[in-house]
């Protein structure tokens, strides 16, 4: 069995019922934010949303800055920003990690 690097965070395991009774939001509210490109669920075969943990966090967050007054395409940007801040990093690390030849 090949070994998957995945961690138990990013694992697109559950259902949006379930997503829906681990935030408070309604199954519509988390579909607009879907069709707003503000969460990425993955699709089985018959159609059915996969959410992860990751995805429970960021749902938290984008319901905070909603409460906040902030609009969806304001959110959208801000999630890119961190988004590239943190593959910036992880490149970043990678390099130090090769040139140092250290681990995590």
């Amino acid at each position: 069995m090949a070994a998957d690097n995945t961690s138990y965070k990013d694992k697109k395991v559950m259902t949006i019922g379930i997503i829906s009774e681990l935030t408070g939001l309604s199954e519509r509210k988390i579909r607009y934010y879907e069709e707003r490109k503000l969460i990425f669920p993955e699709r089985t075969g018959k159609g059915t949303r996969k959410y992860s943990f990751s995805d429970v966090e960021r749902l938290m967050e984008i319901a905070d800055h909603i409460e906040d007054g902030i609009q969806t395409y304001e959110i959208k940007k801000e999630l890119k920003k961190k988004q590239n801040r943190e593959e910036r990093n992880k490149m970043i690390r990678g390099q130090l990690n090769a040139q140092f030849n250290m681990r995590k």
